[in-house]
């Protein structure tokens, strides 16, 4: 009975993820419509702050995307490292935008560098249990 419960669960869940998935490529396919409004439109030249604006928000959903298939695909769990990684890469986009005021970007390196030590950590960890696993066996 549990399982039966959990398996609907779970096809409810992948279901709204999928819905979830269309809206954000249907949002994404409008960003890139009016990225290409910006830089080819002769009355609508957009300046490189506004581009950039739009491309950085677009790879912000493109990483959602990824984040929704990797979550099915690992039955429904997202390992850390793939959260630290897109952590990481949100934080060098935010360097990429704000770049000139200095005590942010020294914190947001500082962020990024606590980051690096997690992932570091984090395969130190699974090394460690790999090798308590073989010695178990």
């Amino acid at each position: 009975m549990f399982e039966t419960c959990k398996n609907w669960l779970y096809k409810i869940v992948n279901f709204f993820l999928f819905i979830l998935a269309i809206l954000i490529l249907i949002y994404m396919a409008r960003d890139l419509l009016e990225v290409f409004q910006l830089i080819i439109g002769s009355e609508l030249k957009g300046s490189m702050a506004e581009i950039s604006d739009f491309i950085l928000g677009f790879f912000m959903l493109f990483e959602f995307i990824v984040m929704i298939i990797k979550y099915i695909e690992d039955t429904h769990n997202i390992p850390i490292k793939y959260l630290v990684i897109i952590s990481i890469t949100a934080i060098l986009r935010q360097l990429l935008v704000i770049h000139n005021n200095g005590l942010q970007t020294l914190f947001l390196t500082i962020a990024i560098l606590v980051l690096v030590v997690v992932l570091f950590v984090i395969e130190l960890i699974k090394e460690k249990e790999l090798k308590r696993g073989k010695q178990v066996k």
